[in-house]
């Protein structure tokens, strides 16, 4: 029974690093229906982040996130405005730029931090374990699934209950609609974009302390993420809590019965098969028309 209830909190910890990933990505794919194929790079740079900030300015994981957030935020506004507002409705153009903005990313970390792995310090305060009905279980990985549901309450809090998401939800509805009201669709994309790459980032610092830093660790995270928002079904939040948790899980309990490899290829097969008679993933928000 202990080890059944500390496997579960290890899918539950692996689901939550893919719920905060997959956040940002399927706010930016359903709102604005960018294929952001640099979003991986965005984990990355929050990774790398939380890496220079302690070891340049001192500065320990807890309080890096923040700067991390504004960063990696401040660095999507900057690409969605100069590169991707260019290319709505021209899907194959904004994967392919996308995927260079990635490439270039990765040369860019690759020049400056060098290509060898780094290592970001787990916070001393979550180092130890802590007992839960009995049972000894990583603090630090109970923080992050407490980091995982407070930026997802923070997220549904976003877009559905303040001003900024209500014109979020108009302009995705009929833009043109939503313009005649004098809704600024341009500053609301910018804004989205901007927080599905500072979630990313966060992402990418949390995930750094279990695992090692290097230029191509955002690429596996994305690819799972992108599972999630499609086996959840697009534009709907609590569709990717779901599939979030379903992957974590059995990708927790498949690598350690085989392997990540194996795992991976198992989770693979699956949502596959699930895509295939259910095309419009697990759950499908509904909009007026």
């Amino acid at each position: 029974m202990e080890f059944l209830f500390e496997q579960f909190i290890t899918g539950l910890s692996i689901g939550s690093i893919l719920l905060i990933v997959a956040l940002g990505l399927s706010i930016i794919y359903g709102s604005m229906g960018v294929i952001n194929m640099a979003h991986g790079e965005f984990i990355m740079l929050g990774a790398y982040g939380a890496w220079a900030l302690k070891a340049y300015a001192g500065i320990s994981l807890f309080p890096s996130l923040i700067i991390i957030f504004i960063a990696t935020a401040l660095l999507g506004a900057l690409i969605e405005r100069g590169v991707i507002r260019y290319l709505y409705r021209r899907p194959i153009d904004t994967i392919l730029a996308t995927w260079g903005i990635g490439v270039m990313l990765q040369q860019l970390v690759r020049l400056t931090a060098g290509g060898e792995l780094r290592y970001v310090e787990m916070p001393p305060s979550l180092a130890a374990t802590v007992d839960i009905f009995g049972v000894d279980v990583s603090a630090y990985r109970v923080f992050i699934i407490i980091a995982g549901a407070a930026l997802f309450a923070a997220t549904w809090m976003l877009v559905n209950k303040t001003t900024v998401g209500m014109q979020l939800r108009a302009v995705v509805q009929d833009r043109s609609i939503a313009t005649a009201f004098g809704i600024n669709a341009s500053t609301i994309y910018t804004g989205t974009f901007a927080y599905g790459a500072g979630l990313a980032g966060l992402a990418g610092a949390l995930v750094a302390p279990l695992k090692s830093v290097s230029p191509e660790m955002g690429t596996g995270y994305v690819v799972d993420a992108f599972f999630v928002v499609v086996l959840g079904g697009v534009q709907s939040l609590f569709g990717t809590v779901a599939s979030s948790v379903l992957l974590g899980q059995l990708s927790g309990v498949l690598a350690y019965w085989q392997n990540d490899t194996v795992a991976k290829a198992l989770v693979l097969v699956g949502i596959v098969i699930l895509i295939r008679f259910r095309p419009q993933g697990l759950f499908v928000t509904r909009v007026r028309t």
